[in-house]
């Protein structure tokens, strides 16, 4: 309880509190389980339970309008505007996004265009997931395949750890949205999707949520489906969205 007590008083949130009490019970279980000592005998005799909160205080999903999101992607330097924009029309996690790898781009050619399969071991629910490219996504893409041999994204010929650095965290600031978290992009995705009336089924997949589908198995009318799907999502207008004219003014202002 004074671990549990000391950590709300600093103001963590239940759920980050429960992700250490889970480490800390799967080290225990271990250790009266599996780890045995010099005598071939557990470390413990049974673990301590460890009960984890019930999460009562999640902070509510913040989905950005698409004013916030101009505003937003105009603080943010190129680099990152970039990878959040790939993430905000795709729907990936940031490390998804971060690790991302040309190796895992998969040719449609009945489609002329392209999409991603990134193995389940880089998954957060183990499954394969298929990243399915809107034209705003295909558009970020294909501006940045000669900047690496490897990854998709990088800075200085080099990958990123994370999105949420000190430089996206100023720039929410300074477009005064500071409680918007990376986060809230995937969830932007998912709010944009349900309100073109996106099927849940076709949501799931576009999310990489657990479905039991195997992405390699699509068929191309499924993938014209999820295309046509995840182009809803893209801002009305000309096909040269705010967002990437946001990107180009950028890129041109530092060349």
């Amino acid at each position: 309880m004074g671990f549990i007590d000391a950590r709300k008083a600093k103001g963590i949130k239940s759920k980050s509190i429960n992700l250490a009490l889970s480490v800390v019970r799967r080290i225990l279980n271990l250790a009266a389980a599996e780890w045995l000592d010099e005598s071939n005998l557990t470390w413990l005799e049974r673990p301590p339970k460890i009960k984890l909160l019930r999460v009562t205080d999640a902070r509510k999903p913040y989905p950005l309008s698409w004013e916030e999101q101009a505003r937003l992607f105009k603080e943010v330097p190129v680099h990152l505007a970039r990878m959040a924009l790939f993430k905000v029309n795709t729907g990936c996690r940031e490390k998804e996004v971060c690790g991302l790898r040309w190796q895992w781009e998969v040719m449609v050619p009945e489609l002329e265009t392209t999409v991603f399969i990134i193995p389940g071991d880089r998954v957060k629910n183990g499954e394969d997931r298929l990243v399915v490219l809107n034209r705003v996504a295909k558009s970020v893409t294909d501006g940045v395949r000669e900047q690496h041999p490897e990854f998709v994204f990088s800075y200085k010929e080099r990958p990123l750890a994370k999105i949420n650095n000190t430089a996206w965290r100023a720039a929410r600031l300074r477009a005064g949205i500071p409680q918007v978290r990376v986060h809230e992009l995937k969830h932007t995705f998912g709010r944009r999707l349900r309100a073109a009336g996106v099927s849940f089924e076709d949501r799931q997949d576009l999310l990489g949520h657990r479905s039991g589908r195997i992405t390699t198995h699509y068929s191309a009318a499924e993938l014209v489906s999820l295309i046509t799907a995840a182009n809803q999502v893209v801002e009305a207008g000309s096909r040269k969205t705010p967002a990437l004219v946001v990107l180009n003014q950028q890129a041109g202002a530092r060349t």
